[in-house]
């Protein structure tokens, strides 16, 4: 055939590594190939880094992999919803002794005890008027505990993604606190409101303030220049419930990770759900006890500040007036009472509101 002598159509060939096309008496067609070349290492180029394959890199640790469930928007939003049942319920069903402990505080002379101050109140005012201000109890601490639990699992994934794996397990304890703190800065803005109408509609004397929610709001809205609603009280919101949730959340995690290091020292899913909602139960209880303490004289300060008499008073000159010792011990045996039944009636609910949707109970070794 004519192309197999063709000097161009045979150099085509050669530069594709064929030495030649030829069609010998057969009809058919042969190719001949050259002898390959021995392989010549690639150039090297001097000041460039060397090239790793994707393949060979580690994969990057991220906390919100670590577990045994992946930490994304969905189970985000579980955490939420169990914070808001944790929050709502709880503070809503101890409204009685939260009607108690706030009249202490601010009329502890009428007031002078737990029990005594229970009979006072239905003697004077009614038993129903025990669970005064459940309404924006109700609402309030819902929102607060949306963002409280929430945002603290957001927070607390973000941190230790910030730190990095090995800094992240050194420092869980900081990374702990500043995921609760954060979480709860946000909290309180959603709670302030109806923490507001909360306090006004509990501790002012009985006849002078509605008591349903929406009279009592729409009247703290429209004297807003004297109640200072709606974040008036923020200031001191956030002096009280930030330590309290980062002493919450600290000593909850901690006491966890010392059961599970020093009692059950098997692995956690090895044990029933009974078991670790055992756990849950105490190290709840142990924390609340220690967040009352802490975060007292800034709950009593919320209360003054609901007082007539105080309104437009600095908070320094509410302090003089009442006396620190005061601030730091009337009401707190029933706010330790409260807060430590609360705190962990809270991480019960919401550990036992994982367990249902697969998520597993809060802390671990």
């Amino acid at each position: 055939m004519a192309y197999t002598t063709s000097p161009l159509f045979n150099s085509a060939l050669r530069v594709s590594g064929i030495q030649s096309l030829t069609t010998p008496n057969d009809g058919g067609i042969h190719l001949r190939s050259r002898p390959a070349a021995a392989a010549r290492p690639a150039p090297r180029v001097v000041g460039l880094p060397s090239i790793v394959a994707p393949a060979a890199l580690e994969p990057k640790w991220d906390a919100r992999y670590a577990g045994h469930v992946p930490h994304d928007a969905n189970y985000y939003m579980k955490c939420m919803l169990g914070g808001v049942l944790s929050c709502g319920l709880t503070h809503t069903a101890v409204t009685p002794l939260d009607n108690v402990k706030c009249n202490m505080q601010v009329n502890p002379k009428q007031y002078t005890g737990l029990v005594s101050g229970f009979r006072v109140m239905a003697k004077e005012q009614g038993s129903m008027a025990l669970w005064k201000g459940w309404a924006p109890t109700w609402i309030g601490y819902s929102a607060q505990g949306l963002f409280k639990f929430g945002l603290y699992e957001v927070f607390k994934d973000l941190y230790a993604n910030m730190a990095g794996q090995e800094n992240a397990t050194k420092y869980r304890g900081i990374i702990w606190c500043a995921g609760s703190a954060s979480a709860e800065f946000f909290a309180d803005i959603a709670l302030c409101p109806m923490e507001m109408v909360k306090v006004k509609v509990q501790t002012s004397p009985y006849g002078t303030w509605p008591i349903g929610l929406a009279a009592a709001t729409s009247k703290m809205n429209a004297q807003k220049a004297e109640t200072r609603f709606p974040f008036g009280s923020l200031g001191p919101l956030w002096s009280r419930q930030i330590p309290y949730t980062v002493a919450k959340f600290f000593f909850f995690e901690k006491c966890v990770s010392s059961f599970y290091t020093h009692v059950f020292t098997a692995p956690k899913d090895s044990y029933s759900k009974s078991t670790q909602l055992g756990i849950t139960t105490m190290s709840g209880y142990a924390a609340g006890v220690i967040c009352a303490v802490v975060s007292h004289p800034a709950d009593s300060m919320v209360s003054q500040l609901g007082k007539a008499e105080n309104k437009g008073k600095p908070m320094g000159t509410i302090a003089k007036e009442v006396g620190v010792m005061n601030l730091f011990t009337k009401g707190l045996g029933a706010r330790i009472l409260m807060i430590g039944t609360l705190t962990s009636l809270q991480w019960v609910i919401y550990d036992s509101f994982k367990t249902v949707m697969g998520l597993g109970t809060t802390g671990g070794k």
